[in-house]
């Protein structure tokens, strides 16, 4: 199944807009260095498509360090019936670069 992306600018243009889940799938400790505002937290080590309750409808954006896992994310909520998910092209590293350079890097 194919893993839709979308650029960290296209990002910032729904943040602006409102309407979108943010879902973040790194680690705790990588959460503590930085985050996108607005996400929510679940690591991939604990992610289930199962116990994942966005709002009804919104369309859910993704992320991770680079993008890796959260096109493994990405992809399990596509199989799982979500159509309006996301992952972030190049994770919260690109979006620092690209977008808020605010958030540090590492």
């Amino acid at each position: 199944m194919k893993v839709e992306q979308i650029t960290p600018r296209r990002l910032l243009e729904m943040q602006e807009n409102g309407d979108l889940t943010l879902l973040d799938v790194r680690e705790r400790d990588e959460w503590e260095i930085c985050r996108i505002d607005g996400a929510q937290l679940i690591p991939l080590s604990r992610f289930s498509p199962d116990t994942f309750s966005p709002e009804n409808g919104e369309p859910i954006v993704v992320y991770c360090h680079t993008g890796q896992r959260s096109a493994l994310v990405t992809r399990m909520l596509r199989e799982n019936g979500y159509e309006r998910v996301y992952n972030l092209q190049g994770g919260i590293d690109a979006y620092s670069y690209e977008v808020d350079p605010e958030i540090p890097r590492y």
